[in-house]
């Protein structure tokens, strides 16, 4: 099952166990059964420090694999075959129930093992999706290092019945003892202080003590990265505070357009991006969501949690979301049919009728990635011509199951309480009304600037809602500059992002070695 390449780099990380472990295999005879029986034994063939024990009645869901100290019973089970991108999941799992320590804070680490409670966490994913393997491995970790605490990744696409009748339709979604924790991308320190309650209120007190920073940069993506990056090399204080860091990116599958580099995906780019700015003095502070932005000379940032910073500058690189249809019924059945992530969400919906609604470049290429997997793709276009590159469209023009309605505005999802059901929109053209039946919706029509959260203030926004910027990334409050996708650029791009994020952080510079230092900050300091 795995070839010579990818045996020898395993056999190089499980050198790395230092204690015993076991997996426990429990298979039947079907295909899937006898895959993950045949990746056991390869893997218990490349160590002395692992023993494979097969018995069929370990677990209710076969097949599956446990793995666990030895002579300990396991707390890590996988339901499913852990390829694709979950195998790096399998790897860590062996790896740190072997002893081998995890990459993360002591801190985060103690706060793990100081949980209370017995706790069944239960992760629905798909092995195409790259949000999941964050999760999958988070709660991993946690149940190696707390015994009150167990998980299990469950493959949705393989235990099709039981995502159904758990009503999963977007991936990651995790159960906690039966009961539904959370969807999508979460990572580490999200899920610990989503479990322990009096997190909050210490990093809020932690956060507010710090010392006014010279530039205090709010966003996580390229933008951000780029400017931590040109401001530390000034040699000033620099901090980000964001929710997480990589942005949008961490979503995206393929990357082909960043110059000097070929092809990369998101997660891997993201990866780089954090090494990067970590290697310079920036107070990276992630998990934190902005709430309020006030002040003049030294400006005070209010996030969610109640903390306070204050900086002499600010870089606004927010980013963008997906924008949503608001229309009846999407917010009901969001994660229950209506999704945004076709390379995630789309093997839940194999051999169903699904839609996409967007015609431009990633509504084309959504519906031609899951022309592959359902049975039926409907591209449900407001325009009267697509937006597309022609080579996409001609390429869904080729491909048998999938239907271009064009000048469609959908008006309403609809269900059954549980999950989508089908959609309605009116034809443009006639004024008709129609009705589709479905089991998914996919939602591709662009980006919005995430500036809610500065309705209030004095920055200037576009009717858009994006922050206008000038030629060096400055706002309409001096002092304040602004980067990425969440500004008045034109083109939303990743190497552009990078390139505003640094014109952003010159800008800043430029601003504070021309204006006096606050007394405030120099008390503070």
């Amino acid at each position: 099952m795995l070839d010579s390449n990818i045996k020898q780099q395993l056999d190089t990380y499980l050198q790395k166990i230092v204690n015993p472990i076991e997996i426990t295999v429990s298979t039947d005879d079907s295909p899937k059964g006898k895959e993950l029986s045949g990746l056991a034994y390869e893997i218990a063939e490349l160590s002395d420090k692992i023993s494979l024990i097969e018995r069929p009645d370990a677990d209710v869901r076969k097949p599956s694999m446990a793995i666990g100290p030895a002579g300990e019973a396991p707390r890590v089970r996988f339901a499913g075959i852990p390829m694709g991108h979950e195998f790096t999941s399998l790897i860590l799992a062996l790896l740190q129930n072997g002893g081998y320590p995890a990459k993360a804070e002591q801190a985060l680490l103690d706060q793990i093992k100081q949980l209370d409670g017995e706790m069944v966490f239960e992760t629905f994913i798909s092995l195409s999706c790259q949000n999941c393997p964050d999760v999958v491995q988070a709660l991993n970790l946690i149940a190696t290092l707390n015994p009150k605490v167990s998980s299990v990744m469950i493959d949705g696409s393989l235990f099709t019945e039981e995502a159904e009748a758990r009503s999963v339709m977007a991936v990651p979604t995790v159960f906690l003892n039966g009961k539904t924790f959370g969807q999508g991308r979460m990572t580490l320190p999200e899920i610990v202080n989503k479990l322990d309650s009096g997190a909050a209120k210490k990093q809020a007190a932690e956060l507010s003590s710090k010392a006014p920073y010279d530039v205090l940069i709010v966003g996580g993506g390229p933008a951000a990265a780029s400017a931590a990056i040109y401001a530390a090399r000034k040699g000033i204080r620099t901090g980000l505070v964001a929710e997480r860091f990589g942005g949008q990116v961490l979503d995206t599958v393929g990357i082909e357009n960043f110059i000097s580099v070929k092809a990369t995906e998101g997660p891997k780019l993201v990866a780089n991006l954090e090494q990067h700015v970590l290697e310079y003095d920036v107070d990276l502070m992630t998990n934190q969501k902005a709430a309020k932005l006030s002040g003049s000379d030294l400006f005070e940032l209010e996030l969610e949690n109640g903390a306070l910073l204050k900086s002499r500058s600010v870089i606004l690189a927010t980013g963008a979301r997906w924008r949503e249809m608001n229309v009846p019924g999407e917010q009901e059945y969001r994660g229950k049919g209506v999704a945004y992530c076709p390379h995630c969400d789309g093997p839940l919906f194999k051999g169903k009728r699904v839609a996409v609604i967007g015609g431009g470049n990633s509504g084309i290429e959504a519906a031609i990635d899951l022309a592959g997997i359902v049975e039926h793709v409907t591209v449900l276009e407001f325009d009267n011509t697509l937006r597309a590159d022609e080579v996409l469209q001609r390429k869904a023009r080729s491909m048998s199951n999938i239907t271009i309605f064009k000048e469609a505005l959908t008006t309403e999802v609809k269900g059954d309480g549980q999950r989508v059901t089908g959609l309605v929109y009116t034809d443009r053209a006639s004024g008709e009304s129609r009705e589709i039946t479905l089991a998914g919706i996919f939602v591709q029509i662009g980006l919005v600037p995430n500036t809610e959260w500065l309705k209030d203030s004095d920055i200037a926004l576009s009717p858009r809602g994006e922050i206008e910027i000038g030629t060096r990334g400055e706002t309409s409050v001096p002092g304040i500059f602004a980067a990425g996708d969440v500004t008045t650029v034109p083109y939303k791009q990743i190497i552009i992002a990078m390139g505003s994020g640094s014109t952003a952080a010159l800008g800043a510079f430029d601003h504070l070695i021309r204006t006096p230092i606050p007394e405030q900050a120099q008390n503070a300091a």
